[in-house]
């Protein structure tokens, strides 16, 4: 990896640390129904307290896994030599700092934050990260493949528990669910294997305890 490839990482990792991102696509549109009251199109409804709360807390558990998103991918390419794989991870990354910018964007509307152990996710993951690749190109594609795929089971049960009113929030997280399930099946197309048992157990355990940690921290 060249200086300015180091450089531009570097650049990369902070801004999603300070959850400074670019976006390339537009925030997804909400699907709130609409209706007309004397002429003017009615605003999406308000949220109670609580159920902003609720909201708030699970999507700062999206944004703590766009910022390890982000360092797994750093991770990744500087672990494989293949100049496709690089590719691949970084196409990967680009659409992963747009859920980034949505998640962070999207606290800040219900008057929230993101998690203050940002830092700390994102050197967990970026250790995690090279060691998956240093196991060769399968396994760090399936790795990559596995954890896409957790991810969207974690977003398919955010569905069922945000606020039936969010809208808002819902629209990104369905977006985010469909990206991610394309990146799932795109690092199986490119010959991820397949993740032992205990792997992936682990993985779940160790996202379980960020998701409970990030709802609140």
């Amino acid at each position: 990896m060249t200086l300015d490839e180091l450089i531009s990482e570097f650049d990369r990792g902070l801004r999603s640390i300070a959850g400074v991102s670019r976006m390339s696509r537009p925030i997804p549109e909400s699907n709130a129904p609409l209706s007309v009251d004397g002429g003017l199109v009615a605003e999406e409804p308000q949220l109670t307290e609580k159920e902003k709360a609720h909201a708030a807390g699970l999507m700062r558990v999206n944004h703590v896994g766009e910022v390890c998103a982000q360092a797994l991918y750093q991770a990744q390419k500087l672990a494989t030599s293949s100049p496709g794989l690089k590719q691949s991870f970084e196409q990967a990354a680009r659409e992963e700092e747009d859920h980034l910018a949505w998640t962070a964007q999207r606290l800040k509307d219900l008057d929230s934050r993101p998690s203050l152990l940002n830092p700390l996710w994102y050197a967990g993951a970026v250790a995690i990260g090279f060691v998956a690749g240093r196991f060769g190109d399968r396994a760090s594609l399936g790795f990559m493949a596995e954890t896409e795929r957790q991810v969207e089971q974690h977003l398919d049960g955010h569905m069922k528990t945000l606020p039936a009113t969010d809208y808002a929030s819902r629209a990104i997280v369905e977006q985010m669910r469909l990206d991610e399930s394309a990146h799932a099946a795109a690092a199986i197309g490119a010959g991820g294997g397949e993740m032992p048992f205990p792997v992936r157990a682990l993985m779940r355990a160790a996202a379980k305890v960020m998701t409970r940690t990030a709802y609140y921290v």
